[in-house]
């Protein structure tokens, strides 16, 4: 067992996951029995098989349907005797039954069902794949009213109308029944193909279209199993109060962030790859290196200045940052909280508090609000940067500070945890480790170390970790918030610690793609084909030069995406509890992640308009990520013309929709173009072509 695969079965809990086998059908997540229903049969040969079957496993009985009266189904050959075998088993037989008005069926009573099952649905004779999927479509919408929420939907076709690329071959796409697109419809997901295994039962002999005597061609037929997807969320503003300093600071957090804020991935015990994925390098790194990780939760905001910005490696562009304006100071805020008691429950609620007076966490305290508290060092001095917002006013005339949501943690670890040179450290903010044992930690940090002791501050790494935002524009693997790790450190200059924790890194992730380049000021490294995932610089840090300043910045998502061979670095923020269920099993670094959502479609539309002299292609982008949900792959700006006589340009974008983790459908996928156009209308005030 290699070194990676030790650590990581040192923090790992086993989890069980229920699985029933039903046949030839895996329930997932289902313990007990299975209540079936089986629509279109033809001579009932395949449910009369399930049905013993179910009977032999103890399983519940099937309900199996037909669309034909009962007089018409009995005419051919071996139907009675099937129908027997069903009803001898328990299970119950029904004609008549439109698969497409599966809700509106007076016999099914309003019965839930845990697995629908359709075999090769047909319209009839040559009616065409636009017929069959329409067919598919109402189908799908209408066995989800009958569909435990947890269910499964089973649909056979033959070989290559689904037009996935399980099909051998794989049909042109025009040319397929466009399965998964007709299901997303409905709202639901591919989320296995397999083999129809006609074998199965010594009984079944399939028959055509309303039990015809030439059945359909079952040689590489596919079952495709769907499951339900969740509906997209609406954006909304999100509504914070926390405290900077002396300062409480009351703001909104941009509607396309809001999804990104206190999801928790980096609490105590959390499975979720970021965590995973930086346990694993804590626990390498610290068997070379002394590190010490800050274990207080640090606010998302900090106070302006052109500072702040060089830190982050912006210098003078403040372009993409999410510039914060607060619209309470802590005076006005005592005011809401005297003259608004009956709403606000802060009032009732008094700000709890450790020994040493710091105020904590308080969650939730209004509706749509989210409280937090902490405590922070105030930076005096704003101003000389192009594009900062100015000072504002309260609604008491009180001035008001220009705040960013931050860029990178590196001004909150300078303020937490200068580095000195004589070993000097303040007490309460962190604590120090050596070894392999890292505990989590509360807050927005992920590491909290368990021993108080080491051997001097020099050549020791200091650490931080959270969520940081940048305004970007959207492709593939650009994001606009991230988990960061910052390590930071003073160390003798002649012990090469650049090479040195270059080395640690490049054994640790070059067996999954990530090369170290040498640049001006440090190492990048990079991984295809996301790019940039992290870099190590130096610099010095006095005027001694015998002691140069390193410090290592790694992007934890694309990380974890690489160790765990993501399809898309969105689905890290996936609310579908089947993405951590894979997690609470503890894969191995380097296992590829079994996706629930197969072949997902994409979807590609233009979008043109006139705008003013004064466009911003990043408040574009946000609006684009903002009106899509989050569903915009990449967006490119195709053509440009600018107006001989007005000071208008006309441009023009291609926008692709493209989900891992919802089911995307084409009427979807309109609605929300239709309200990104919208949307830019009113917010960016663009006259749509």
């Amino acid at each position: 067992m290699g070194r990676l695969e030790r650590m990581h079965t040192s923090y790992c809990t086993l989890f069980s996951v229920h699985d029933t086998l039903f046949g030839s059908f895996i329930i997932t997540g289902m313990s007990g029995r299975v209540s079936v229903l089986l629509v279109g049969e033809g001579n009932f040969s395949f449910a009369a098989g399930l049905a013993q079957e179910q009977l032999s496993m103890g399983g519940r009985a099937i309900t199996a349907t037909c669309l034909q009266c009962q007089r018409e189904a009995l005419r051919h050959e071996g139907t009675a005797i099937n129908i027997q075998t069903i009803k001898d088993s328990g299970g119950e037989v029904l004609f008549e039954v439109d698969s497409t008005r599966l809700g509106d069926c007076e016999p099914l009573g309003g019965r839930i069902f845990d697995l629908v099952v359709f075999n090769f649905p047909h319209c009839g004779r040559k009616s065409g794949v636009k017929k069959n999927r329409e067919l598919l479509k109402n189908f799908f919408l209408s066995c989800v009213q009958v569909l435990r929420e947890e269910g499964e939907v089973h649909i056979a076709l033959c070989n290559g109308q689904g037009g996935t690329p399980a099909d051998q071959p794989m049909r042109e796409w025009h040319n397929s029944w466009q399965v998964i697109v007709m299901a997303a419809e409905a709202g639901l997901l591919l989320s296995d193909v397999r083999p129809f295994d006609d074998k199965k039962f010594a009984s079944y002999r399939c028959t055509g279209y309303r039990s015809q005597d030439k059945g359909f061609h079952v040689t590489k037929a596919l079952t495709h199993v769907f499951t339900r997807g969740l509906p997209l969320g609406t954006p909304q503003k999100l509504r914070m109060l926390e405290t900077v300093g002396e300062e409480r600071v009351h703001y909104h957090v941009p509607a396309e962030l809001k999804d990104y804020i206190h999801r928790d991935f980096l609490s105590p015990g959390s499975v979720h790859p970021v965590r995973v994925t930086q346990d694993i390098l804590l626990n390498r790194l610290t068997e070379e290196w002394s590190i010490s990780m800050v274990t207080e939760p640090l606010p998302h905001v900090i106070r302006f200045t052109p500072e702040c910005l060089q830190a982050c490696g912006l210098k003078t562009d403040s372009r993409h940052c999410y510039w914060v304006q607060p619209f309470h100071t802590a005076a006005s805020f005592r005011a809401e909280k005297k003259t608004d008691q009956s709403t606000n429950q802060l009032a009732d609620r008094p700000t709890p508090s450790d020994d040493e007076g710091n105020t904590e966490a308080v969650v939730e305290a209004l509706e749509g609000t989210h409280i937090s508290t902490v405590p922070f060092v105030r930076e005096e001095g704003q101003g000389g940067v192009d594009g900062a917002p100015n000072a504002g006013r309260d609604c008491e005339g009180e001035s008001v500070g220009v705040f960013l949501l931050r860029h990178s943690l590196l001004p909150q670890l300078k303020v937490w945890a200068p580095l000195r040179v004589d070993g000097e450290q303040g007490e309460g903010v962190f604590r120090r480790h050596r070894g392999c044992c890292v505990e989590g930690g509360g807050g927005d940090t992920s590491a909290r170390i368990t021993e108080d002791q080491t051997e001097g501050f020099i050549g020791a790494l200091t650490g931080v970790s959270g969520l940081v935002f940048q305004k970007c524009l959207i492709s593939p693997w650009a994001q606009p918030a991230f988990h960061q790790l910052l390590l930071r450190g003073v160390f003798p200059a002649a012990s090469e610690p650049l090479r040195v924790l270059g080395q640690s890194l490049e054994g640790l992730l070059a067996p999954y793609g990530v090369s170290l380049i040498l640049e001006q000021g440090g190492l990048g490294l990079t991984a295809q084909p996301m790019g940039e995932v992290g870099r190590v610089s130096v610099d010095d840090f006095t005027e001694d030069t015998t002691k140069v300043c390193v410090s290592m910045c790694l992007n934890m998502d694309l990380l974890a995406t690489l160790l765990f061979s993501l399809p898309d670095w969105r689905i890290l923020w996936s609310h579908d509890r089947r993405f951590l269920n894979f997690f609470q099993l503890c894969p191995l670094p380097g296992t590829p992640f079994r996706p629930f959502s197969l072949y997902p479609v994409h979807f590609t539309y233009d979008i043109s308009f006139w705008a003013g002299s004064q466009w911003d292609e990043l408040s574009f982008h946000a609006v684009v990520r903002e009106a899509s949900k989050g569903t915009v792959e990449q967006v490119k700006r195709i053509d440009t013309f600018s107006h001989p006589d007005l000071p208008q340009t006309s441009y023009c974008y291609r926008l692709v929709y493209h989900s891992h983790t919802h089911a995307l459908s084409h009427t979807q996928a309109l609605k929300l173009h239709a309200h990104l156009q919208t949307l830019l209308a009113t917010r960016l005030h663009v006259d749509i072509r």
